[in-house]
């Protein structure tokens, strides 16, 4: 048996992040999308749905007042970009609450919490996936002008800060996403990688050598930051 969701959320990008970052659970099945909570409260009486991301504002009617409206309601994630709606999320014994954007670190942990949820009750499912591949790569998904692109964080040799937007440099192509720096650095493995410059982050395997104010990767000399310097020498340390 896998676990029937149900997406809910006005914005199309929105529902495109949380269908990718599902897409790394086999136990998780979509079984539709809807951009309002009529909407959806109109699917909830046509099947059985085991598990809602809902966003809480939206116009018509809020996501709590949908959920406050069902007898029996599934089991519920909330989604929303403010903050101040989290005690409201959580008052109605939501399995958890996440403000947007979604990190898939933090996406992780709210699906922790539905598969104990089904662990320890009668239902059966099957629930042994993993957000990584065989080789326990770790994968982003990431806005890349107007698709979601997959990315393997093994092949990210350097992230670079271009003001609202990102560059993310693999081996054979860079690619341009519009996002912060500091966004995607919460979103990378921390063993992984290190933050060298405010403009900078860097694998710390893709490391060729490193100065008392510069690394070398992939043949191009970065400036390590005045700030980060104890930090990065500190990691970088650890590998040499």
């Amino acid at each position: 048996m896998k676990i029937k969701t149900l997406i809910i959320d006005d914005e199309p990008y929105a529902v495109e992040v949380i269908e990718q970052y599902i897409k790394n659970f086999p136990a998780i099945q979509v079984v539709g999308t809807c951009n309002n909570a009529i909407q959806a409260f109109q699917l909830l009486q046509q099947d059985k749905i085991d598990l809602i991301f809902i966003d809480i504002k939206m116009p018509g009617l809020m996501g709590t007042d949908l959920i406050r409206s069902l007898k029996n309601p599934p089991k519920v994630i909330f989604t929303t970009a403010y903050q101040d709606y989290a005690l409201e999320g959580y008052d109605l014994n939501a399995v958890d609450y996440l403000l947007k954007p979604i990190p898939f670190n933090r996406f992780l942990k709210a699906m922790d919490k539905v598969f104990e949820f089904y662990k320890t009750s009668s239902t059966k499912i099957n629930i042994s996936q993993e957000p990584t591949d065989q080789k326990g790569d770790i994968f982003l998904y990431l806005r890349i002008e107007r698709k979601m692109v997959k990315v393997n964080t093994a092949d990210i040799y350097w992230v670079e800060s271009l003001k609202d937007y990102i560059k993310i440099v693999l081996k054979e192509k860079e690619l341009i996403s519009k996002q912060r720096i500091s966004l995607l650095e919460d979103l990378l493995p921390e063993d992984k990688f290190v933050r060298i410059h405010r403009s900078y982050i860097v694998a710390i395997n893709k490391i060729e050598s490193y100065h008392s104010y510069s690394i070398d990767v992939l043949g191009r000399e970065l400036p390590i930051g005045r700030n980060y310097k104890t930090e990065c020498q500190k990691k970088i340390k650890t590998t040499f």
